[in-house]
């Protein structure tokens, strides 16, 4: 049986759910990730074919934005075999996927097979549901995972004169149904496992599943080519206690009512770096008002605010730039990273050829975007 967990349960994205991720706020978001999808394909030499495979897409707001970009830029996509392929463990949300993406025209397959679901999209793409990455065919890919990684289950420690001890949630004796946490008696095998000798924090919080996952991306873009875009609340090693939970848009206690809250840690990217174990270039991370900024947003702002008719359109613009841009919301607390082979960012050896090569071209976003 599915997790019973909050996102598999409830589906709680979006304006009645606990929180909501920038894609529901505006379509801009979206169009500028799909537009870095596309410079990271020309800058690879516009292979003949890409797969863009996105990790728990939410309600599907993103790809359907991204696909938009695709569909204004098909002529220069026109002669690109483009596949769709979401990986979503939530029969609840990829439902509503569907219906965003495909109009509801889906069918299902026998439950063993790796692919649970096919579809084709409103523009005409095919897309396919799967509940693991490693169903997910090999080949080029632009993989994307926005908000993904703070959902994942993390270790807690703590260190103690005795050395680390894992932060552990346990029943309180004093207070009937109320959990507490408290410090594991000895060395547990995750705090023999997780932590790394250089560590210098007090606490530290660990995603063994998030460093999975690195690992087989980095794998991938290793073996295939392509880019891996990582888009959340994060930090570079330097934070401790991030752990929260939310309800209604609001702070909730985490060890209240197990499960009617939306959890979250912030992902810690010098983590995710380490478990690339160098099979990639990594970038960031950068903040997302940055990487906007870069990607253009302010331009493209200023054409939709000319395009549009009305105050409320322009308002509810306005409103959703400074959502995703000012400091004090989400433009510095969230981050942009990204993985990609290591000849993307190679510069070439002069000695070999003396010929004067052609400047790699600017990763978008990470530096300011050039679409030449």
């Amino acid at each position: 049986s599915p997790p019973q967990g909050y996102y598999t349960r409830r589906g709680g994205v979006g304006e009645s759910g606990d929180f909501i991720t920038s894609p529901e706020i505006s379509q801009v978001f979206g169009e500028l990730i799909g537009i870095w999808y596309i410079s990271e394909w020309i800058a690879a030499g516009k292979p003949k074919a890409f797969q863009l495979v996105e990790l728990g897409p939410g309600r599907g707001s993103l790809t359907d934005d991204i696909l938009r970009v695709f569909k204004q830029l098909a002529s220069l996509l026109s002669k690109c075999d483009i596949s769709i392929h979401l990986v979503e463990v939530s029969p609840r949300l990829s439902e509503i996927q569907a219906q965003m993406l495909t109009g509801g025209k889906v069918q299902s397959s026998p439950r063993d097979d790796a692919v649970y679901m096919k579809g084709v999209s409103k523009t005409g793409i095919p897309i396919s549901w799967y509940r693991d990455i490693q169903d997910v065919p090999q080949g080029y890919s632009f993989y994307l995972a926005h908000e993904f990684f703070d959902a994942l289950p993390i270790h807690k420690f703590q260190r103690t004169e005795k050395g680390w001890r894992e932060v552990l949630v346990d029943e309180d004796p004093e207070v009937s149904d109320q959990l507490r946490f408290v410090l594991a008696p000895s060395s547990t095998p995750a705090t023999q496992n997780f932590i790394q000798p250089e560590e210098r924090r007090e606490h530290v919080e660990v995603c063994p599943e998030a460093g999975v996952l690195v690992q087989r991306l980095a794998h991938r873009l290793e073996k295939d080519g392509g880019a891996a875009l990582i888009a959340d609340y994060g930090h570079d090693g330097t934070k401790t206690d991030t752990f929260r939970g939310f309800r209604n848009h609001k702070p909730y206690d985490v060890l209240k009512t197990p499960g009617m809250a939306d959890l979250t840690a912030d992902v810690d990217f010098s983590y995710l770096r380490k478990m690339t174990q160098g099979r990639t270039a990594t970038l960031g991370p950068i903040k997302q008002r940055e990487f906007l900024k870069n990607m253009g947003i302010d331009l493209r702002l200023q054409v939709l605010l000319q395009n549009s008719q009305d105050m409320a359109t322009q308002e509810q613009l306005r409103h959703s730039y400074d959502m995703l841009m000012n400091p004090k919301k989400m433009g510095d607390c969230f981050n942009f990273f990204a993985l990609l082979p290591h000849h993307r960012l190679a510069q070439p050896d002069q000695r070999e050829n003396l010929q004067p090569r052609a400047p790699l071209v600017p990763v978008a976003g990470f530096s300011e975007l050039s679409l030449q």
